[in-house]
């Protein structure tokens, strides 16, 4: 009974293979005799384009390699999406407000390269493109559009050549590339798109051809022509350190790195009242210097104290470090414009006491209508995390083209003449770099910077400038205590524009208080104006 039982269980084990093995067998010739199209595939989910083209065109130079490694790696569209949104969110600089302005202006920027940069690819994809697209509008072009003939610089070689069209772009500062940065694109080919020079030397069209084209030196001898296409810089180069080929490969190659997500803790500070146990003390100032007659520079400055932050050795040498974050809104409460960068300030070990007596100061230029602002500004200490907040309003002026104005009158600490330099970098008004004493406070013995522009002076019809003439009167205690006199006759730096730079020595002054007077009469129109600035001597 038991061998019957196992015959049939191995009958329909064997039968129960046969029948599969026949069904594959008949699947398999039918999927032989079918048509390919029709036959189901094996597939994968794609990423679909949406999702694809925003991390590979719309954020391709602003995404980190972090976050594109990490975006890489989400399984969901879901995911995706949240991703995103966290993306912008990190880079929002004021998150009260329904619309994040860097997003806004980010696309703009890509908007602006595709219709001024498309060159047979799309303007996005150009380097001039890319740049735009990261660090936004330069503030100097210098445009040859059709190239031709050329005076080289002095830094350059001198001499004349040839060359093909090309751009330069100058940006005062960039984060994480420097301070007076300069780009230079060439179209070697006239199809309108714009490489990045890595050489100095890529637009000159003569560069090839023997005997022409030549700079000063090759026509002295003192140079070849080989050396120059090579590269070789000798030890009584005349470029800038800027030209020297690695200073150009690391600035190049910092160009190519997405632009930093900075101070998002700052953001949150600005927002939520700070009550800490050792708050940051800083002064702050506001002038004001016309552009135009819709535009005016305003000059935010910033000041701490040395012997408040807190110094730490860093390769042996001791270091403070500041973070500061702004951010300025209008009366409606839109959002104008913000500034963050860091403040270093270093000493040797033997210096550091000295340092500590002295200052720190960092400077916002921003151009602004005429109206009613806030600004909103934010200093950190990295090392000890003190932190001071200020929320200051300011009223723009309007300056009426038909009246004798001044700018704001400043007193600086340090006040210097930058006439034959290219005038770079912070605290730089016209042709001065002008750091304002912000406190206001001198020592005896020390000189007091005086900068103000004077506005819309009155044409001498016969030697067709200005004629003004001005008194410096200090008073102390109501009395006067010393008195300059100054004649502007011919003299103006820019039209109807007058400048005033100068040092006033302090070393026959008691210590006290003081106030400046600067009495202005326009000798054409007849108008005066007296602005005022107070300031203090100490021992």
């Amino acid at each position: 009974m038991f061998h019957f039982k196992f015959t049939r269980q191995l009958f329909l084990i064997i039968f129960t293979l046969a029948l599969a093995a026949t069904s594959a067998w008949a699947q398999r010739d039918r999927n032989a005799n079918q048509d390919p199209r029709e036959r189901p595939r094996n597939e994968r989910r794609e990423v679909k384009d949406i999702y694809r083209q925003w991390a590979e065109r719309d954020v391709a130079y602003i995404i980190t390699d972090a976050e594109r490694k990490a975006y890489s790696r989400l399984q969901t569209n879901e995911e995706r999406e949240q991703f995103i949104e966290q993306f912008w969110r990190r880079r929002d600089p004021d998150p009260d407000t329904e619309e994040n302005e860097f997003k806004e202006e980010h696309f703009e920027r890509i908007a602006y390269a595709n219709e001024h940069f498309a060159s047979g690819i799309p303007g996005w994809k150009t380097d001039r493109g890319r740049i735009y697209i990261m660090y936004g509008k330069p503030h100097e072009i210098e445009s040859h559009p059709s190239g031709g003939s050329y005076q080289r610089e002095s830094y350059e070689g001198g001499g004349s050549t040839t060359t093909y069209p090309f751009e330069r772009w100058f940006y005062r500062h960039l984060d994480g590339v420097g301070d007076g940065v300069e780009i230079e694109f060439v179209d070697p080919t006239g199809s309108g798109e714009y490489r990045i020079a890595r050489s100095p030397n890529e637009k000159d069209a003569m560069l090839h051809v023997p005997g022409a084209g030549m700079t000063l030196r090759e026509q002295l001898g003192l140079e070849s022509r080989a050396d120059r296409i090579s590269g070789y810089v000798g030890p009584n180069d005349y470029t800038r350190e800027q030209d020297n080929p690695f200073s150009r490969l690391e600035r190049l190659a910092a160009l190519q790195r997405p632009p930093q997500v900075k101070f998002s803790d700052l953001v949150i500070g600005l927002n939520t009242p700070v009550i800490e146990d050792n708050p940051l003390e800083f002064d702050m100032r506001i002038d004001y210097f016309r552009q135009s007659d819709e535009r005016v520079v305003t000059a935010i400055t910033i000041q701490t104290e040395n012997r408040d932050l807190a110094f730490s050795d860093i390769g042996g040498v001791q270091t403070a470090r500041l973070n500061i974050l702004g951010r300025v809104t209008a009366v409606s409460g839109r959002r104008v414009t913000t500034f963050e960068d860091p403040v270093i300030t270093t000493a040797t070990p033997s210096e550091l006491a000295d340092q500590k007596q002295r200052k720190s100061a960092y400077q916002a230029a921003i151009p602004l209508a005429p109206g009613t602002y806030k600004v909103d500004v934010i200093v950190r200490d990295v090392t000890s995390g003190a932190t001071g907040v200020r929320h200051v309003g300011f009223t723009v002026p309007k300056y009426d083209a038909a009246k004798l104005s001044t700018s704001t009158l400043m007193l600086a600490s340090r006040l210097q003449d930058l006439s034959g330099q290219v005038p770079t970098g912070m605290f730089v008004i016209g042709q001065n770099k002008v750091i304002p004493n912000v406190s206001g406070t001198y020592r005896r013995g020390d000189a007091v910077g005086i900068y103000m522009q004077v506005y819309n002076a009155g044409i001498d019809q016969t030697t067709l400038r200005p004629s003004v003439e001005d008194e410096y009167v200090l008073m102390k205690d109501g009395k006067e205590a010393g008195k300059v006199t100054e004649d502007w006759r011919g003299m103006s730096d820019a039209g109807q524009r007058l400048t005033l730079a100068r040092l006033l020595p302090t070393s026959g002054l008691t210590a006290g208080d003081y106030e400046l007077v600067i009495r202005i009469r326009d000798r054409v129109s007849g108008q005066s104006l007296a602005p005022t600035a107070k300031f203090k001597l100490t021992e």
